[in-house]
């Protein structure tokens, strides 16, 4: 969270008012530390060898079509891999979640290649 957080006062100059008015040493590098320390940003966890293969089988089958057993092992894995506490299984209403759900294993899927 902190991190983001000077991101946000670097991009919109906010921090460069501050250091002029409070001084090169305006405490933002503590508060950041602090912000950081409070809200741990989680990274995802790395797929397991069975989880990969099949990813890697789902992402060759090059289908648009979600079968109801992928949707599930789908929301399961998204779910361990981000650290949900509970299962995210978005309606089969809303392709839009589930796209987004596959185009971030497909971001983990990828960091193996």
């Amino acid at each position: 969270m902190g991190d983001s957080v000077e991101k946000f006062t670097e991009a919109t100059g906010i921090k460069e008012v501050v250091k002029f008015v409070a001084g090169e040493d305006c405490g933002c590098n503590e508060r950041k530390d602090k912000l950081n320390a409070l809200f741990p940003r989680r990274q995802p966890l790395c797929m397991t060898e069975e989880e990969y293969n099949w990813w890697t089988a789902f992402r060759d089958k090059n289908s648009t079509e979600i079968m109801p057993d992928e949707t599930n092992h789908i929301a399961q894995m998204y779910t361990r891999l981000f650290q949900r506490k509970k299962i995210y299984h978005p309606c089969h209403c809303n392709p839009k979640a589930w796209q987004e759900m596959i185009n971030h294993l497909n971001y983990i899927w990828d960091t193996y290649q």
